[in-house]
């Protein structure tokens, strides 16, 4: 399996990234390694994450505070967004 992150999921995770990195860049690195693992989890057990909120997508809790959504596409696992788990997903937009 290969993991993809979509340009939305890229967005999102350097969002989070900068704007924890502003008090504490050592906290943002340590989230963004915890996204990475959750990824690679994911990689290994595709099903592991429960049912999402929109059809084929899944999420799973890499941290206490966001949500990781993917689908499963044949071989590869699709990264659609990182959410903090406050936010509605998907925005009402879609």
């Amino acid at each position: 399996m290969k993991v993809y992150w979509t340009e939305d999921a890229d967005r999102d995770r350097r969002q989070i990234y900068d704007f924890i990195a502003q008090d504490n860049s050592d906290a943002a690195m340590r989230l963004d390694q915890t996204f990475s693992a959750a990824a690679r989890r994911v990689m290994e057990f595709p099903l592991v994450g429960r049912v999402g909120p929109v059809s084929k997508a899944r999420e799973i809790r890499p941290h206490e505070n966001y949500r990781l959504l993917y689908y499963v596409e044949g071989d590869a696992i699709i990264i659609l967004a990182v959410v903090h788990a406050a936010r509605r997903w998907p925005p009402e937009t879609l």
